[in-house]
């Protein structure tokens, strides 16, 4: 039953013959004395959940009126309990997700408590799109026959998710083979705005991928979110976070001619990230943003995490709502979507001057150039024109410029491998038309096949040793690129369709030939990836390419021909055409008109209907064809190298064991410098049969060819905890240099006082065996990349005590006190170097033995091999009362659980 809280309670007008209910802002304003008009578009969506969703428990009529009076400038103390819509996951996150779902089943049943109450009490969708893996390509039969061995993979994967289905009440799955997650989001699970009881209210989330915040071009509150978090979210925990700061960017002028929506949001990154956002909502408005379609506001939004903001939000106007009648919503559903925001008078792009931002920052779209982003970090934008000067610049440069230290005279030299091919540096390898930031986008996707159709009809050609793929973000995208007659042309050149799923920008490109592979160790070639993806971190891509760049799809095709980026696209030629006659960029880049006239062939709300209709009605005979799959509230969990039971609730009780606070005696596990990410901590990629995590898969009988991924095996915590800290390219710098002064790669480190050089497993459990507890030191911008739970439920089981840093990426820092690790930062100018930190001392944390409080302060002593100790004072990164609650618990799954458990009946009483 609806409660009229702070005299809020209204009706409005749904449609011309209905009427609902909602919590009305403008009422709120009006009982507040506060003028809501103001407030940040993303602040009132946040503010409508905490009003609606007040109960004086969780949540309290303080939080409302704390929000309500929002300032750009006020101190950040102030604690948002944010209860979501709705809850979307990926398959990476969302198997280990549902394997703690099923083990507090477990926990429940073994306590004589009813299973059932573990439950998620919100919309939660899993959308399968991690899974596949390019291994056929150029050819018309690469989709059927990369599905076929995703399927055989996965099939012990699947039969769980299945299992899960028919569990949970409100665990939905979208199978394998309709799209990336954020696209599928996007395109159908989002409708605008939601219904319960007779109460009308905003769409919002929270989901299990970084990239969640594509939603944010449609006026969808939403950010990416651990799985550890998302999971307390789906069992009734409000997401907490501390009221944040707005950033509004004000954005003027139009696009120029030739100018793409890839273009822009390269260049925004860059902007941003100087502008020092992270943590912060960024909130788009200015006649600019009018003239953007939510297509390219959802390309814009996707990157957050890439600028470091929160969430890139956008307001919706009609725009907005031509997007969702082109894409087969309901009428119903539009009425509801655009009379509800109008209610709460929130309907349209602000104009300057309208709304009190924390700070603003402006860009006149008519600047924006041609660029690519690369090679190692989504930042670092460079305009097409001085691709090639900037790649021959790093090839030299030392590997702290984003260089690859090498010898400027090598550049030019020429290798052949075993099957004949040419090899030189600079080289494109991988071409991928690729992920969600883009293939959302028809904008790009059409003028990708446009630039291919006047490539063959110029005679350009791909040179077969390419890796060549198109895994669109929907099967959608490939109706209307059939319909406008370009996916042949797409295919002539290689471009065929592989998947559809986030494919090549996680790491499942598949491998390159084996010939390949020889020549690049053997010669140490410094060869390319171009995709149209979002992450181009260190050994993402595929572990051989150290280059990999970012790019629109149609420079995706553009840099497939010309095969090299140590060609200037700006004044050289692509490539040959017929007769040997020089075709330049110019010649086979679409015009904005040319692509316009096909746009009619994209937003047929017919085929969107159609497509997604399959979901429940016609979901594929593979997804139909699994066999074997568990019945029953309870998981019994059969033997299995890709599930097991998670070790999180091992000797679970109702009363916390108290938290190590006070820490003594402590190795270094680790010690690194700046910008590791996720993709360095978190398993991710192909198993390297003499890494931990091969050497175990061979002894529990997979053969090497069945060893599929991490991220396919992160249901099963043996796998993962073996493959933490395991990246290739991961420098610990407590090993020493080699002679040339270069860093040894790979995850391995010393034991300690031995200094015996170990894989950082072994070292680990040595070190947990003798009781010693560890920790892991490091820069700026720990923890950056996807929201991996891996990255942190993996450090745990290493048993990592505590992680010092100059500064903490936003998820993985919360990740780290979910999981009951403490991250602390240095103070000021203090950092390892300054501190002569080498990883062959032992270490206390002092000062957290009492009554811990937010970010209070620590002391970490220093104890040198040479009897010498230093004291130093550290900043506790846990930042809400909420979170100290998380820890003293031993993580926030423990926490929920005993709350659950708490107000269970048992199953006597429940039967």
């Amino acid at each position: 039953m609806s409660r009229n809280i702070l005299k809020t309670l209204k009706d409005f007008k749904v449609s011309s013959s209905r009427k609902g209910k909602f919590y009305s802002l403008p009422a709120l304003g009006k009982t507040l004395g506060v003028d809501i008009s103001r407030l940040p578009v993303s602040i009132r969506i946040v503010l409508e959940s905490v009003l609606r969703n007040c109960d004086g428990k969780k949540v309290t009529e303080e939080h409302v009126r704390q929000l309500a009076n929002w300032a750009p400038n006020a101190p950040r103390t102030d604690e948002i309990p944010f209860v979501v819509a709705r809850v979307v996951l990926q398959d990476f996150t969302g198997v280990p997700l549902l394997a703690d779902l099923a083990a507090m089943r477990g926990v429940a049943a073994a306590a004589g408590k009813n299973p059932k109450n573990i439950e998620p009490l919100v919309p939660v969708d899993l959308v399968v799109d991690h899974s596949v893996q390019i291994d056929h390509y150029g050819t018309k039969k690469a989709l059927d026959l990369n599905m076929k061995l995703e399927f055989q993979r996965n099939n012990e994967r699947y039969q769980f998710m299945k299992w899960g289905m028919q569990a949970f009440d409100t665990f939905g799955v979208v199978p394998p083979g309709f799209g990336i997650v954020h696209q599928v989001n996007l395109e159908y699970l989002a409708r605008g705005v939601h219904k319960k009881d007779d109460v009308y209210y905003f769409d919002s989330l929270v989901g299990t991928d970084s990239h969640t915040t594509m939603i944010n071009g449609v006026g969808v509150v939403a950010w990416g979110v651990g799985g550890i978090e998302a999971e307390a979210g789906m069992l009734g925990q409000p997401v907490y976070f501390l009221t944040p700061d707005v950033v509004g960017v004000n954005l003027t002028g139009r696009l120029r001619e030739g100018v793409t929506a890839t273009d822009l949001v390269l260049t925004i990154t860059e902007m941003l990230r100087k502008e020092k956002v992270v943590g912060k909502f960024v909130e788009f408005f200015g006649e600019g943003t009018e003239f953007l379609s939510p297509t390219d506001r959802a390309t814009i939004g996707n990157m957050a995490p890439e600028y470091g903001a929160t969430m890139g939000f956008f307001p919706i106007d009609a725009s907005t709502i031509d997007y969702f009648r082109g894409t087969g919503r309901s009428k119903s559903e539009i009425d509801a979507f655009e009379n509800y925001f109008r209610a709460q008078k929130m309907f349209g792009v602000p104009k300057e001057g309208e709304i009190d931002y924390s700070s603003v920052v402006s860009l006149d779209l008519g600047t924006v150039a041609p660029s690519l982003a690369g090679p190692k970090r989504p930042q670092d934008r460079i305009e097409i024109g001085n691709v090639k000067s900037n790649f021959a610049t790093l090839f030299s440069s030392p590997a702290s410029e984003n260089g690859f230290n090498k010898k400027a005279e090598d550049l030019p030299a020429v290798y052949e491998t075993t099957d004949g091919v040419k090899l030189r540096n600079g080289d494109v390898l991988i071409a991928s038309i690729t992920s969600c930031t883009n293939t959302s986008n028809p904008s790009v996707l059409l003028a990708a096949g446009l630039l291919a159709k006047k490539a063959v009809e110029a005679g350009l050609k791909v040179s077969p040793h390419i890796k060549t793929s198109l895994a669109p973000g929907s099967r959608v995208v490939t109706k209307y690129l059939e319909a406008a007659g370009l996916l042949p042309y797409l295919e002539k050149l290689g471009f065929a369709v592989t998947s559809y799923g986030c494919s090549t920008c996680i790491g499942n490109a598949g491998d390159l030939t084996s010939e390949l592979n020889e020549a690049i160790v053997k010669n140490d070639v410094v060869a390319a990836a171009v995709l149209s993806g979002n992450r181009n971190f260190e050994a993402r891509i595929h572990p051989n390419l150290r280059a990999n760049f970012l790019a629109s799809p149609p420079l995706v095709v553009a840099y497939a021909i010309a095969g090299t980026m140590l060609k200037d696209l700006m004044t050289e030629p692509v490539g040959k055409g017929k007769g040997g006659r020089d075709i330049f960029l110019g010649d086979i880049w679409p015009t904005t008109k040319e692509i316009n006239k096909l746009m009619r062939f994209a937003m047929n709300a017919k085929v969107f209907k159609e497509n997604y209709a399959e979901v429940k009605d016609n979901p594929g005979k593979l997804w139909q064809g699994i066999k074997g799959v568990a019945t029953g509230e309870v998981y019994n969990w059969p033997k299995s190298t890709y599930i097991a039971e998670p070790p999180f609730f091992q000797d679970f009780s109702m009363q916390p064991a108290a938290a190590a606070t006070g820490i003594s005696g402590a190795r270094a596990l680790g010690v690194f410098g700046d910008s590791i990410t996720t993709d360095h901590i978190s398993p991710a990629g192909s198993i390297k049969e003499s890494s931990p995590a091969g050497v175990w898969l061979k002894a529990n009988g997979v053969l090497k060819a069945d060893f599929n991924s991490y991220g396919s095996r992160r249901g099963n915590h043996e796998v993962m905890m073996r493959g933490t800290f395991a990246n290739v390219r991961i420098k610990n710098l407590m090993v020493p240099a080699k002679p040339d002064g270069s860093r040894v790669e790979g995850g391995i480190t010393l034991y300690q006082p031995e200094g015996t050089e170990m894989s950082i497993y072994d070292a680990a459990m040595k070190y947990i065996d003798s009781g010693v507890p560890t920790m892991i030191f490091a820069g700026e911008e720990y923890g950056t990349g996807s929201s991996r739970d891996w990255a942190a439920k993996g450090t745990q089981l290493l048993g990592v005590k505590a992680v010092f840093a100059r500064s903490f990426e936003r998820i993985h820092r919360s990740n780290l006190v979910g999981m009951g690790v403490l991250p602390l930062q240095f103070i000021g100018d203090d950092s390892v170097d300054s501190l002569g930190i080498t990883g062959n001392e032992t270490y206390d944390l002092k000062g957290l033995e009492n009554e811990i409080t937010p970010q209070q302060r620590a002391t970490l002593v220093i104890h040198r091999a040479d009897g010498s100790t230093r004291e130093v004072q550290v900043l506790l990164r846990i930042d809400t009362p909420i979170e100290v609650d998380y820890y003293r618990h031993g993580g926030i799954l423990p926490f929920v659980l005993r709350q659950l458990l708490a107000d269970a009946p048992d199953a006597a009483r429940a039967a």
